[in-house]
Formats: C-alpha cells, structure tokens, sequence
C-alpha cells in the first residue's frame, strides 16, 4: 500500500456525544489511536489527521506516532472543509486516498485491505458496505483528488459519491464496523462491548 495514503477527520466538537470522541478510550488505547493503528496494520504509508476543535491535545497524544496534520481553524464548518485541507497534505506519490471519521476505530486491518484491493482491480472508487449500509473507510483514486479539494460543503463526501454512482464500486464486508456510526454515548458503550466484549476504561 505504498501508493495510498489515508486521512482521518477528527476536527469537530463531538456536541452529540457529550464527550471529545477521537480521545475517549477504546481498549488499551483511544478512538483515534485505534482508527490510526487500524490504518497502519493495513498498510498505508502515510497518514494525515485533521484537527481543528481541541486539536492541541490530539497531537500531544499523537506526538510520537508518524502521522501528519491539517488544521481546520473553523470545526464547525462541513466535513468538505477538513477533508479538502487534508488533501493538501497528501503526497505526490500516492495514487490513492482512504478518508475516514475518526470515530470509525473498531474496522479492522483486513477490511481495510479488502477495500485497498478492490482499487488495485481496477475499482476507481471503492466504498464498502454492511448488508447494504454504506460505511468507511472509503477510498478515492488520483484522478478525483482535485474534485476533493474543491468539494461541494453542502453535499460533501455524500453528494461525491453520489455524483459519481456509475464508478464506485460498494463493496460487501464481513465487519458490521464499517458501518457503525458512533454518535452518542450510547454508541460508543455499544461499540466498546461489540469489539472488546468489556465497557470501556475509566478515563
């Protein structure tokens, strides 16, 4: 997977969970670590994070991991926002982009590769899916990536997709993952005892 890198979106308030989600606790380590760790297991050379709200913190936690950063000096703007700042970082080298929110921490290295395997047969978009229910990561080749850094900020990433219906490729996973979304605290609790069979640690 050298030539595909990845990007994380950690720059919003998390105002629906109550709590900061890419720094709660997930396992031995935290929701954005856990994303992050994901990504590595499965092979992408370079991973960028954009942070905007409480950013600071994130990369003192992530100060010893090998990631780069984006900063969205304005969290509450749409996701197209951050997602267009990342692509800046993303190098020449790679013909591919992963984009996922960072609170997606539970889909493992292997679906990650499925994913990137599809793109290397010949799929130009690749989004995966859980008995029909789109999820992410979802993965972009080169030929789109100045599409994603003048994305529509009322459609987003959505509204790409959806211009672009004839050549994605949805691609059936075996992770229910994929397809979580992790938006209250009821989710996370959920999510937390799926993956690790355990109510997360006091933090």
């Amino acid at each position: 997977m050298s030539r595909v890198a990845a990007m994380v979106l950690a720059a919003g308030r998390s105002r629906r969970m109550g709590a900061f989600k890419p720094l709660l606790p997930f396992g031995n380590q935290t929701v954005i670590e856990s994303s992050i760790a994901n990504l590595r297991a499965a092979g992408a050379n370079q991973i960028i994070i954009v942070v905007g709200h409480r950013g600071d913190e994130i990369q003192e936690q992530l100060a010893s991991t090998d990631v780069s950063f984006a900063i969205n000096h304005n969290p509450d703007s749409p996701m197209a926002s951050s997602i267009a700042l990342g692509m800046c970082q993303v190098s020449d080298g790679s013909e591919a982009v992963l984009i996922t929110p960072a609170d997606h921490p539970a889909v493992p290295a292997q679906t990650i590769k499925s994913i990137v395997k599809a793109w290397e047969g010949g799929a130009a978009l690749v989004q995966p899916e859980y008995e029909g229910r789109g999820g992410h990561p979802v993965l972009v080749s080169r030929k789109y990536f100045e599409e994603l850094r003048q994305l529509d900020r009322t459609s987003g990433l959505r509204g790409f997709f959806s211009l672009h219906r004839g050549e994605t490729s949805r691609l059936p996973v075996n992770s229910p993952f994929v397809a979580r979304d992790m938006d209250t605290w009821e989710d996370y609790l959920a999510l937390h005892q799926e993956a690790f069979g355990s109510p997360p640690r006091q933090s």
